[in-house]
């Protein structure tokens, strides 16, 4: 038994819960500060705007059009290339005291103007704040129903203090990367919403598997305090750990530099997301279990009654 506590790796990160406890805690603080004070900078997703989309006779930069538009008098627009390098999707914010169709025609004639040959206007649509207000509250409800679905099949699966120590991981994963798109006042769509809930069924996932060998080794280990054997449990699974995180982050890091504005903010959160989200599957997730005073005994299988009288000959 000994040898399952021991390791050619053996970081003590329970040791260091408590620092850890404070550095989240002052990010949670910043992050909660900045989200009352500041908010989210939403995009034409949430707050409503003009859609204009426009074909090229010949394929065209992005640069040129953005510069095109800042120009013009619409630098906050987002540009895009829809189905053909030809075809561009142009999203504008609404404007006080201008209507839609008079965006698009000033947006359809600075492109007309300094593009080398015809250009097609498409297609304008308008999108309202109304739906953008109930995109807000159905993301917000999405990320609520998922902690909740999420509290339930941990608290079934291990026991309740996993649970809370789960949820307690994903609501310190969620706020940090909130507040830094608070912080930063980067753009808030419906593709960094997205990458809000992949968070946190990545970071669910990664707590689960250290939370399944701490289980395994709290019926395993008869000797050995709590803290030493969820060491010993986050030790064994340091390895998939960081391979998993790296790989993804390779991913990511070539969608970021490589894959363009249009999902520049999509990968930047998925970025942070899954470093805060491995951090916090070692030292909120099994911290709060630990704190909560988790022990063998509540993770042994029941014992059925009768049991020893049926294994009497």
């Amino acid at each position: 038994m000994r040898q399952l506590l021991s390791s050619d790796r053996q970081f003590k990160f329970m040791g260091q819960r408590r620092v850890a406890l404070v550095l989240s805690g002052t990010l949670i603080l910043i992050s909660l500060v900045s989200l009352f004070w500041r908010g989210l900078t939403f995009g034409i997703d949430f707050t409503g705007g003009t859609l204009i989309e426009v074909a090229y006779e010949q394929p065209v930069e992005l640069d040129r059009v953005r510069k095109v538009l800042a120009d013009a008098g619409f630098g906050d627009a987002q540009v895009q290339q829809f189905g053909t390098p030809r075809e561009l999707l142009i999203r504008l914010a609404p404007r006080e005291g201008v209507k839609s169709s008079e965006l698009s025609d000033k947006v359809f004639a600075a492109l007309s103007k300094e593009a080398k040959g015809k250009v097609e206007l498409r297609r304008v649509e308008f999108v309202g704040p109304q739906v953008g207000d109930e995109l807000t509250e159905d993301g917000a409800l999405a990320v609520l129903v998922a902690l909740m679905a999420i509290l339930m099949y941990v608290a079934v699966r291990f026991e309740w203090r996993f649970a809370v120590g789960s949820v307690a991981a994903l609501v310190h994963d969620v706020t940090i990367t909130l507040g830094f798109f608070s912080v930063t006042q980067l753009e808030f769509d419906l593709t960094v919403l997205a990458a809000v809930l992949a968070v946190i069924g990545y970071s669910l996932n990664d707590t689960i598997v250290v939370f399944d060998r701490i289980r395994e080794n709290f019926r395993k280990i008869r000797k050995g305090s709590p803290e030493e054997v969820i060491d010993a449990s986050i030790n064994q699974t340091l390895s998939r750990t960081l391979i998993t995180s790296g790989t993804t982050l390779l991913v990511l890091l070539a969608l970021f530099f490589l894959g363009g504005e249009i999902i520049h903010n999509f990968s930047l959160a998925l970025i942070l997301g899954i470093v805060v989200g491995t951090y916090s599957s070692i030292y909120i997730a099994s911290a709060a279990a630990l704190m909560l005073g988790v022990s063998k005994a509540d993770l042994m299988p029941a014992q059925k009654e009768g049991a020893r009288l049926d294994d009497m000959p």
